[in-house]
């Protein structure tokens, strides 16, 4: 009897154990791995797996948001901005349109913003821009429902870049890609601000 009810005992504490000592363990290493980037934070664990990972998530967005999707972004983002940026000072370095608008001279790429909502051709750059953003949101979605397409891919690639590449030649143009995007944004933003500032033409000094 008393063997009985030790046994009843000891069955009922081991239900307050913990469900296992290696997921425990697991848990405890994920929280002490710290980020690369920001070391002074814990390892974002979603960004894990993705090229040009380095743990940057100070916000952690990765814990309520699909890395697909942030990835996406910062894909689409970056790619806009190295256009932009290569636009922005082409146009204050002289390069024109032909045949080039009697409403435009004089413009700089600073002015030129104002200019054009007053003219209209900024409402038309902002419906093909939005036409744009709804086809291919139909891939963002279909993404994320488990497509297999990776974040950013369009199937684009005219020149042929990753014809005949290996899994690690790719991943190599891959990260190229994501660290070019990155800098792009902070060129973009640093160059429009550096305009603004100095009104003056290329190198903006």
């Amino acid at each position: 009897m008393k063997l009985a009810v030790l046994a009843s005992i000891i069955g009922s504490a081991a239900a307050f154990a913990p469900a296992s000592l290696s997921s425990g363990a697991k848990s405890l290493t994920a929280l002490n791995e710290k980020s690369p980037a920001l070391p002074f934070l814990p390892y974002p664990e979603n960004c894990k797996g993705y090229v040009g990972d380095v743990g940057f998530d100070p916000f952690r967005f990765s814990d309520f948001a699909p890395v697909d999707f942030l990835r996406e972004a910062e894909l689409k983002h970056g790619r806009i901005c190295m256009l932009a940026w290569t636009g922005f000072v082409a146009v204050d370095m002289g390069a024109k349109i032909y045949p080039f608008p009697e409403a435009y001279e004089g413009l700089t790429s600073v002015t030129a913003h104002d200019a054009l909502v007053q003219q209209g051709a900024m409402g038309q750059l902002f419906l093909w821009i939005s036409l744009t953003e709804v086809i291919s949101s139909v891939a963002v979605i279909q993404m994320l429902e488990g497509s297999g397409r990776k974040p950013g891919d369009f199937g684009l690639d005219p020149i042929g870049f990753l014809k005949g590449k290996s899994e690690e030649e790719i991943a190599e143009m891959e990260l190229k890609e994501i660290t070019h995007c990155r800098l792009a944004m902070f060129a973009f933003s640093g160059v429009v601000t550096q305009a603004v500032l100095t009104q003056g033409p290329f190198p903006y000094v």
